[in-house]
């Protein structure tokens, strides 16, 4: 890449070489009026003549460069998946944000293959956390203000897609179980916390049953809000190893199948997923423990996001542990915070 002065009419579709400082005296504003790498257009020619410039300094890339814009552009391309919206590049720098409230999706070692180039510079949130709508996900940039096409081309081949996946306004079913409960000796304190974490992801509660510490009972329960047509139910309580907990034998019977019991997550870690089928539907079942009371956030708290997303966190259940220690911070900070985040 070299600079070259040229004319006005010459520079039309070229980059600046350096920045143009514009002055305006009337309000005291002095700053750069045209920014490096900016391609000058004809609309540009009076703002130029104003500030004095008849010739310019333009960049001209060598055979098999790419300009800093064009080299964001390529990589964008590669990044930005669904329900992610691309910025417009401003000096080889691009970000992408949430098109909707979702789930953040992507694979971590993509994003460490391309900075494995370093004149690459590509920063993320943390996969699989939570993120709203205009929330910025991913920054980019290349360091030079020109890179070999063959860099560029790497860079694009070893990208993999940003993917927002939109939560879907599930109808949850909550079957608290404990025999105190059941007989009204002991007020649930847990539904109204409950409803707080479904209108987040736009769920709504279907209802509320009570069962003793009968497995039998425990999988009625379940299996009549299956049937009313729930599309996740949420079983509080009775998860630990105590002779009385009868939730996970429960789960059990209303379910097809039993996805993983226990997780590396405090507080949580007696956490159950399972599913259950209506037709052609999987639908999940969670045995919480009892700390979702208390808590204000758990093991719970990190599933929920998957499921509202349509997917299934088995896959990466097993790897929470770092960062499956909740700091309690207090004001919580959630989803913000490293608690269970993909690292």
């Amino acid at each position: 890449m070299r600079t070259t002065e040229i004319t006005l009419e010459e520079a039309v579709g070229k980059p600046l070489a350096h920045d143009l400082t514009g002055i305006d005296a009337k309000n005291g504003v002095k700053g750069a009026r045209f920014k490096k790498g900016q391609v000058v257009r004809e609309e540009d020619f009076p703002a130029l003549l104003n500030m004095g410039k008849e010739h310019l300094l333009i960049l001209e890339l060598e055979p098999g460069e790419v300009f800093e814009d064009d080299a964001a552009l390529a990589l964008c391309a590669a990044l930005a998946g669904r329900n992610v919206l691309a910025s417009e590049p401003s000096e080889g720098r691009i970000t992408l944000s949430a098109a909707a409230d979702g789930l953040l999706s992507f694979d971590p070692a993509c994003v460490r293959r391309v900075n494995e180039d370093p004149d690459w510079v590509l920063a993320t949130l943390t996969p699989h956390r939570q993120v709203r709508r205009t929330q910025a996900v991913a920054g980019f940039r290349i360091r030079p203000l020109a890179m070999e096409s063959e860099r560029v081309e790497r860079a694009v081949a070893v990208a993999g897609r940003i993917d927002v996946l939109p939560f879907k306004p599930l109808i949850a079913g909550l079957v608290t179980t404990g025999k105190e409960l059941a007989e009204g000796r002991v007020e649930d304190a847990f539904a109204d916390k409950f409803r707080g974490k479904l209108a987040a992801f736009g769920g709504s509660l279907l209802g509320q049953r009570f069962s003793t510490d009968d497995s039998e009972m425990i999988a009625s329960a379940v299996n009549a809000f299956l049937d009313e047509g729930a599309q996740i139910v949420v079983c509080t309580g009775g998860m630990s190893v105590d002779a009385d907990d009868r939730t996970p034998g429960g789960i059990a019977l209303a379910a097809e199948e039993i996805a993983f019991r226990g997780a590396p997550i405090l507080p949580g870690a007696m956490m159950m997923l399972a599913w259950a089928r209506r037709g052609d539907r999987k639908i999940p079942v969670i045995g919480a423990p009892a700390c979702v009371v208390h808590d204000t956030r758990t093991a719970l708290d990190c599933v929920l996001p998957f499921l509202f997303a349509g997917e299934d966190p088995t896959p990466y259940i097993r790897g929470w542990g770092v960062g499956g220690l909740c700091e309690h911070c207090s004001p919580c900070h959630w989803p913000q915070c490293g608690f269970s985040s993909d690292s």
